[in-house]
């Protein structure tokens, strides 16, 4: 186990020419830009997300995938999403027809099939998903949160704010496809959900049990790479489970390194006990701590009160009340401005971004919500940059503003809504749940 002292020093990296490191502003910019290069691809397509959504935007995903097979029967196309979020509907939707139906259906219709692999990270869905991010074109590795459906792709008006990055690294695009085959496609557990015959969960509870301790051991294969001072340095890191997880103690030693400035980006705010006691340390320390985290009408379980209510609609009252607690305790750093909390909202978006920045030096690209389900049951990886010569600092903070610009500074805890305040039916349930003390097993699994 690497100490505390030397991580960063011991972590293998590959060299990227800041040129080839791009970063994009907006959701309609991304998939503008995904469909451009799946047109353009000539040797390999990797998609990995969440979910590959049964909407207009994922269809339209899904037809430049085939219709870049059926031109070239060569090029190497897969897809892989969690297995079960792709065999079940929306929250709260009760529906015959899964994504998994239009999978099949596109195999049905097409000469040379584009194989969707069902990835199960844990027996149920609640205890562990797929949250593996990075997809390869080619050399290229795109980087999001965002997954394929109409609102992560702002297909109509609305759209979920994530964060875009676009990384031309031969050897890191080699190196998480050959995670994404060794590891994920090519294991029992993982099958092709296009297929009419395909197991269920509880014929294959052995083979998952078997993947994920497999992907707990883990980590990307890479010969590494001398950084000059003209290149940044970029790692990827992959965890899964609590226990020796390296991307955790990674996230943990990142946040520990900041001396000056420390921004975070989370869309639940929900910290994970050691990520807070970082935090922290780090106001204790003097360190200028910027956290943005979406309003509660921008989470993407958000239900207008004009709507039918849930009870998955009371997690963004939770986390507010998360922040609210944590804004109380820290009323003396946000009044002299050592901790800014800012509260992202914009019409009827919603907010998706995580990652991390330390003292315009090193950089945290990831899918990680920074929150106990990430700490502990989903598979994770990010991308850790070292940029100690600042060839990337305008483009971060160009990226800042773009995300500041619809934010609201708190500067008080009490600009965020109390209990007393919420829909009666949200009201009802934190009482519940709270009477029954679920809200401590709560905040460990959402």
């Amino acid at each position: 186990m690497m100490t505390k002292r030397n991580l960063f020093a011991q972590l293998p990296t590959l060299a990227v020419d800041p040129e080839n490191f791009e970063t994009l502003y907006a959701a309609k910019d991304y998939r503008e830009r995904l469909i451009k290069s799946i047109r353009e691809a000539s040797n390999r397509i990797y998609l990995v997300a969440l979910y590959l959504e049964d909407d207009e935007a994922g269809r339209e995903i899904l037809s430049e995938l085939y219709q870049a097979k059926q031109k070239n029967p060569q090029l190497e196309v897969s897809v892989c999403v969690d297995w079960h979020r792709a065999q079940r509907g929306l929250i709260g939707v009760e529906t015959k027809k899964t994504n998994a139906c239009m999978y099949k259906e596109f195999a049905e219709k097409n000469e040379h099939q584009v194989p969707v692999y069902g990835i199960p990270v844990r027996g149920r869905e609640v205890f562990g998903v797929l949250h593996l991010k990075g997809s390869i074109i080619d050399d290229d590795v795109i980087y999001t949160g965002a997954s394929l459906n109409n609102i992560y792709l702002n297909f109509e008006d609305r759209y979920r704010f994530d964060r875009y990055h676009i990384i031309h690294q031969p050897e890191l695009a080699d190196s998480m496809v050959s995670f994404i085959r060794n590891q994920m496609i090519n294991h029992p557990a993982v099958n092709n959900l296009n297929c009419p015959h395909k197991p269920k969960t509880k014929d294959i509870k052995n083979d998952i049990r078997q993947f994920r301790a497999i992907l707990a051991k883990s980590a990307y294969q890479f010969s590494p790479e001398s950084v000059s001072s003209d290149q940044v340095a970029i790692t990827p890191l992959i965890g899964v489970g609590k226990k020796r997880n390296k991307l955790n103690q990674g996230i943990n030693h990142l946040i520990s390194e900041a001396k000056e400035e420390l921004f975070i980006c989370t869309p639940y705010f929900n910290f994970p006990r050691s990520v807070a006691k970082e935090v922290k340390k780090a106001l204790r320390r003097g360190v200028k701590v910027d956290i943005v985290v979406g309003d509660k009408t921008a989470n993407d379980f958000y239900i207008p009160p004009a709507e039918s209510f849930k009870t998955i609609g009371g997690l963004p009252y939770m986390y507010e009340m998360n922040l609210r607690q944590f804004a109380k305790a820290n009323e003396a750093k946000i009044a002299s401005r050592q901790l800014s909390i800012h509260l992202w909202k914009h019409d009827d978006n919603s907010f998706h971004l995580k990652g991390t920045w330390v003292d315009k030096r090193y950089m945290l690209i990831t899918g990680n919500n920074l929150n106990p389900r990430a700490w502990k049951l989903d598979l994770e990886n990010a991308l850790f940059i070292q940029d100690h010569n600042n060839h990337l600092t305008e483009q971060f903070e160009k990226e800042a503003d773009n995300i500041l610009q619809h934010t609201e500074l708190i500067c008080t805890y009490k600009q965020l809504e109390k209990v007393e305040n919420y829909p009666l039916e949200v009201q009802k349930l934190i009482r519940k749940v709270t009477r029954v003390k679920a809200d401590r097993v709560l905040k460990q699994i959402l």
